[in-house]
């Protein structure tokens, strides 16, 4: 059996990534067995696993992965409309579960806690983005808002702009 032929049905039972996942958890997979899960299935010629693998080294793993758009990933020959929609799905469900804050409200003691406020929406964009915390009279985040996205290392803002919101 040769690397292009093999299909997850000649992949053991016990090694499948879906029963690996329910014995061992999902720090026991890896990324490319990770999305095969949410994918599901491959194509006529190509297992899931093999799709899903192809698709991290076409986004060079999960950093592009997360902001590849809907058009970018149905190029991909194997991802349709529907494992496009799953995927960016379950990237949208990461985004927001490593966003949530289990006080009711953050509070800015310094520059530090503004940076980790916003680090994780930050962290990989591709142009300046001039974001706006608002606070209370407690330092507590009430808003955040994006005022002006730039070009790769500047962003211009008219002071209007960030106190007329």
């Amino acid at each position: 059996m040769t690397k292009e032929s093999f299909m997850i049905r000649d992949v053991p039972q016990k090694d499948r990534p879906r029963e690996r996942m329910t014995q061992h958890g999902p720090e026991s997979l890896s990324n490319h067995e990770l999305l095969a899960i949410i994918i599901q299935t491959g194509t006529k010629n190509e297992s899931v696993l093999q799709l899903a693998n192809r698709l991290l080294n076409h986004f060079d793993g999960l950093r592009l992965l997360q902001t590849a758009s809907f058009e970018e990933m149905t190029s991909i020959k194997g991802i349709g409309k529907a494992k496009a929609v799953q995927i960016m799905a379950a990237v949208e469900l990461g985004r927001r579960i490593s966003n949530l804050k289990y006080d009711d409200r953050y509070v800015i003691r310094s520059p530090e806690d503004g940076a980790n406020y916003i680090m994780n929406d930050m962290r990989f964009l591709s142009q300046e983005h001039f974001v706006c915390l608002y606070l209370n009279t407690k330092n507590q985040v009430i808003h955040k808002q994006t005022i002006f996205i730039g070009s790769l290392n500047a962003s211009i803002v008219h002071p209007r702009e960030v106190v007329r919101p």
